[in-house]
């Protein structure tokens, strides 16, 4: 912050100086110049020139560290250095229960021939994977089922594109922190036939970005707010950051498919809050529907990304881990991303204002296809579909193949 002061102060003091030659050699231009004065007014010419040249330079210094400086934090968020740190909240049900030793996920993928790990790494690499028969129909079963629910409550139905220059995801704050876990077209430079890349492309790990850039530069009405949208799209992620965590399956992955929301209303903590608490019970809304244990934690400040002012992660219990596991994130980050990206709106006195975004995970498949296997398995190994999802998939549950 010390430096980031010290940068603006030398910028505005490079602007003054360079204001008042402007305004130096405007009053002489207005007269007949003599030789001599010719000469003065080249010469600060050439002073203003390498003001702004020096302004330009300190700016983008500036800019840079600016797109460094966190969010403030709501006051009620936990305060811990790491996930230690985070607070439970609510708890849905008790985990299940069974009468006979549960399989996990892997074991019924394969017994069931729903699931191929291995011909997915041979295929894709480290953590890929293949769904087969009736788990590439749950796959896309839970997935439509999660966007016809948020399209009935009146957000704007969106596939976005994957393919996201690089301002969408520095205005999403996806970058310049975090771009480890980010895929780009190609080398850094070239494509694979040589070809200079001139604007790099990368793949979206999340359809926010590509939500959010829609209204880069945008200025709304304050009537026109809240906007409501839910991207549907395939998700790209490294997982550099998490070398050696959950190497087998399908719970880390370099590809999958989202629902997610996007809201971006006005700049009022009371209303973004309220969103954030209706994103909440949202994911909740659809885990209960699918009679899913989980439980919502409250993300403490040293667990939180730099943009986040408030969050939640929502877990379901999945028996293979003992425990609950990550399937929804939900994000009040005020005015971080739209001062970014540029997200106005005209407030009815004509004052223009940042808008607030936030953001919330509906759902995340194939991750939440192991709580879903795990938790409905029967002890004659088969899986019963859930009771709304029996119209997408076709029939009540999964079977050995005989």
């Amino acid at each position: 912050m010390d430096k980031l002061l010290k940068l603006d102060k030398e910028r505005r003091d490079l602007i003054s100086k360079s204001d008042k030659l402007k305004a130096e050699m405007n009053k002489k231009a207005k007269t007949k110049p003599s030789p001599e004065e010719i000469k003065k007014l080249r010469k600060l010419s050439n002073g203003i020139k390498k003001l702004d040249q020096d302004v330009k330079k300190v700016e983008k210094e500036y800019d840079s560290l600016m797109l460094l400086v966190p969010n403030i934090y709501s006051e009620d968020t936990p305060v811990g250095s790491d996930e230690s740190s985070n607070k439970e909240v609510y708890k849905w049900e008790e985990p299940t229960k069974f009468d006979f030793k549960p399989k996990d996920y892997i074991q019924l993928g394969r017994d069931l021939d729903i699931i191929d790990l291995e011909a997915g790494a041979k295929t894709s690499g480290y953590r890929g994977y293949y769904l087969k028969n009736e788990a590439a129909q749950l796959h896309f079963a839970v997935l439509w089922y999660a966007f016809n629910k948020i399209i009935k409550k009146g957000f704007t139905p969106m596939v976005p594109p994957t393919l996201l220059r690089e301002f969408a995801l520095i205005g999403s704050g996806h970058f310049p922190t975090g771009k480890e876990d980010v895929y780009q077209i190609g080398n850094p430079g070239r494509l694979a036939n040589g070809t200079s890349i001139k604007n790099p492309i990368f793949l979206a790990g999340t359809s926010e970005p590509s939500l959010l850039a829609y209204y880069a530069g945008k200025t709304f009405k304050e009537e026109e707010l809240p906007i409501k949208l839910c991207g549907f799209s395939q998700c790209y992620r490294s997982e550099v950051g998490s070398y050696g965590k959950d190497i087998k399956g399908l719970y880390r992955i370099h590809e999958f498919m989202k629902v997610e929301q996007v809201v971006l209303c006005r700049n009022d903590l009371k209303e973004s809050n309220g969103w954030l608490e209706k994103f909440r019970e949202i994911a909740q809304e659809i885990l209960k529907d699918l009679k899913l244990p989980h439980r919502v934690i409250q993300i403490c400040t040293g667990d939180m990304g730099v943009g986040k002012y408030k969050m939640y992660d929502i877990e379901t219990w999945m028996p293979s881990r003992n425990g609950y596991g990550e399937t929804h994130s939900d994000s009040n980050l005020t005015d971080w991303q739209t001062r970014r990206l540029n997200i106005k709106y005209k407030t009815k006195k004509g004052k223009v204002k940042l808008a607030h975004a936030l953001n919330n995970t509906v759902i995340a498949s194939p991750r939440i296809l192991i709580a879903i296997l795990e938790n409905y398995q029967q002890k004659d190994g088969s899986i019963v579909i859930p009771k709304v999802l029996k119209k997408y998939v076709g029939k009540d549950r999964i079977e050995r193949r005989k």
